[in-house]
């Protein structure tokens, strides 16, 4: 029973692979174990989970495909030609 009880850098670690389907069945049980019983452990887990939803729905987001127009091009030119003189 002794190889379930982990400290808590192992569950921080744990926690990161099980955020990213890289846990094994072991390890998950283990990591659930203790944090049934470490609540600090059981707070960094919440607050990783948040971080990596938002992470991966800021990425997911589709990349704006904006585009100068060759006036607006021009403009910008112009104004850096005046800065540099």
């Amino acid at each position: 029973m002794g190889r379930f009880f982990i400290n808590c850098d192992e569950a921080t670690t744990i926690c990161n692979k099980s955020q990213y389907n890289e846990a094994t069945f072991i390890e998950k049980l283990k990591l659930s174990f203790h944090l049934f019983i470490c609540k600090k452990c059981g707070m960094y887990s919440k607050q990783n989970a948040t971080v990596t939803k938002v992470c991966d729905k800021h990425l997911k987001k589709p990349k704006c495909d904006c585009k100068l127009t060759e006036q607006e091009k021009e403009t910008l030119q112009q104004k850096i030609n005046e800065q540099l003189k």
